[in-house]
């Protein structure tokens, strides 16, 4: 299964333009293998990084996922895309000039199924519609965020950066099961 996850997660890289998700002044940078500033201090995701975690994260049609730190809402699109039209995306943002350009830019690419929320600074993600099949954090935590942990569903998948090493979170029947899949840089968690 994880080679067809591979096959949809380079559709959906192929399909879901990063330059339509990034800022008018960078988006000749669109095609660059790096991170991009999308200003107040964030950054648009490495596209190989990008892809490394939805492939870990391996979002099914049909599911309910969790995009914290959406930035501009290119991982949002993309997840939407992986989970079709019977699944939906709830991207949550801290700073608020990146959720109105996450919004907008999710509304010109009339990107359905989709949410983009203000993060509330005194709890990580968005427990109010928990539990989520699959939570993407495109932050990097000290340590794997147990308000997080609360928020994923049962089977879940969790991809998120703790300590410059990426950590797959594999839950079934009560059981965490933590791997570690190589070592990424990301903007902190806050």
């Amino acid at each position: 299964m994880a080679h067809d996850g591979a096959a949809r997660v380079r559709s959906a890289m192929r399909a879901v333009a990063r330059a339509d998700y990034l800022p008018p002044e960078v988006r000749d940078r669109a095609g660059d293998d790096a991170p991009v500033q999308i200003g107040h201090g964030q950054t648009n995701s490495q596209p190989r990084t990008v892809a490394d975690m939805l492939r870990l994260l391996d979002p099914r049609p049909g599911q309910r996922v969790l995009d914290v730190g959406c930035g501009s809402g290119w991982t949002t699109a993309l997840l939407s895309w992986l989970v079709g039209p019977d699944g939906t995306v709830l991207g949550v943002e801290l700073e608020p000039a990146l959720v109105r350009m996450a919004r907008a830019h999710l509304a010109a690419q009339q990107v359905a199924r989709v949410r983009v929320e203000q993060a509330d600074p005194e709890r990580l993600g968005w427990p109010a519609e928990a539990p989520y099949d699959a939570v993407l954090v495109s932050a990097e935590a000290r340590e794997l965020p147990q308000a997080l942990l609360d928020q994923l569903g049962d089977p879940g998948r969790m991809v998120a950066p703790v300590n410059g090493v990426m950590l797959l979170v594999e839950r079934r029947d009560g059981v965490d099961e933590v791997t570690r899949h190589g070592h990424y840089r990301f903007v902190p968690l806050r």
